[in-house]
């Protein structure tokens, strides 16, 4: 049923339109476009103009043949750097980048199954619910399109974020919650030549501070990293002020507050201890996902892969993603493999063949949710 072609042509397409997190207006345009042309109208939200960028999230609403609650398939626009100019070329069975440039399929390889497999539907004569589609915006800048999103506007209590890493059948129960750390540290200028000893060195402080705290994985459910340091005016200054950008990510809610509680308390002390000063903020960027073999939004795509003949894989990660937050708006919601690799460089792919089961286990999905829901 599925038309291998033409599904490998929408994809080489999107790819080829550059979208770059907070430059995704061309493709936004070409999604709209692509849906128009189905007779169906993608709408656009505000969060570009509150994220700064070119475009919006985008919602589509279709109307199901047949009476159910709507289900919701998402997945996002953006892609990481260097995503301008891509050029993809088929070899072996695979789609790659013939360029410098990343490929894309992380994410758009989501949106092109999606796109052939509503196709599907339609050529077959196949029933359907209610479908919801989000496309989100400057995803790989921390989820910021699925946070400005209106969840008011959906109607599903179910859905997928197509946007994880292993092939089709991996389904992630687990994510971590991630807080974010900032320390603003303030010392006292002074001539580094004539008297530094009238100075307290900012960066000195946030060095010796920093030395004090757990970097790395501290277990199987947790990690902490210090990826931005930056302070000072000149060499010849004693630098009054230092500034660190960090993070803690825990699959355990109550274990990521207390550890980040105790970073900052140990942080704090040792700073003043040294005569300085800090002022510490923690900001919980998404919240955990915590999902049940048992659970239905589990049960019916771990059905619908065995359906197709994929091995359902449950697994964990240690990364965010759009599924975090719309878990977090009382969506019951899993991150599904869709067989992209080495994304975020230069060598990513993906193999036609996933590419191809993705939309096979999108159509699986649909149809088992239409057998549990009996309708």
């Amino acid at each position: 049923m599925i038309n291998e072609k033409r599904l490998i042509d929408l994809f080489i397409s999107f790819v080829e339109t550059s979208s770059e997190s907070g430059k995704e207006g061309k493709f936004r345009d070409l999604l709209i476009t692509e849906f128009a042309r189905r007779g169906i109208n993608a709408k656009e939200d505000k969060a570009g103009e509150i994220l700064g960028g070119d475009s919006g999230n985008l919602l589509v609403y279709i109307p199901g043949t047949i009476n159910a609650t709507p289900l919701l398939f998402s997945a996002h626009l953006d892609t990481v750097k260097p995503g301008e100019d891509i050029k993809a070329v088929v070899q072996e069975g695979l789609i790659k980048s013939v360029g410098p440039t990343i490929l894309g399929a992380d994410d758009k390889a989501a949106i092109a199954a999606i796109i052939e497999a509503y196709d599907v539907l339609i050529e077959n004569n196949l029933d359907y619910p209610p479908l919801e589609l989000l496309f989100t915006v400057s995803e790989e800048q921390g989820l910021k399109g699925a946070k400005a999103f209106d969840y008011s506007k959906i109607q599903a209590k179910m859905g997928y974020v197509l946007d994880g890493g292993g092939s089709p059948g991996n389904i992630i129960l687990k994510s971590p919650a991630q807080n974010e750390i900032k320390f603003h540290i303030y010392g006292k200028a002074a001539h580094a030549g004539i008297n530094p000893e009238d100075g307290i060195n900012a960066i000195n402080l946030a060095a010796k501070a920093l030395a004090s705290l757990p970097f790395g994985r501290i277990d199987e459910e947790t990690t902490i990293n210090f990826g931005l340091i930056s302070g000072g005016k000149a060499s010849n200054i004693v630098a009054d002020y230092c500034y660190l950008l960090g993070e803690v990510r825990s699959l355990d809610k109550i274990k990521l507050d207390n550890i980040t509680d105790k970073m900052v308390s140990t942080f704090t002390n040792s700073v003043t201890e040294q005569g300085g000063r800090v002022e510490a903020k923690v900001t919980l960027l998404y919240p955990e996902i915590n999902l049940n073999p048992k659970d239905e939004v589990v049960t019916i795509v771990t059905h619908a892969a065995q359906n197709i003949g994929l091995t359902p894989i449950l697994t964990n990660t240690g990364g965010g993603s759009d599924a975090s937050i719309i878990n977090g708006q009382g969506i019951n919601c899993a991150n599904l493999g869709i067989g992209m690799q080495n994304v975020h460089t230069i060598d990513e792919f993906i193999s036609i063949e996933d590419l191809v089961n993705d939309t096979k286990l999108i159509l699986a999905i649909i149809a088992e949710y239409i057998r549990h829901k009996g309708a």
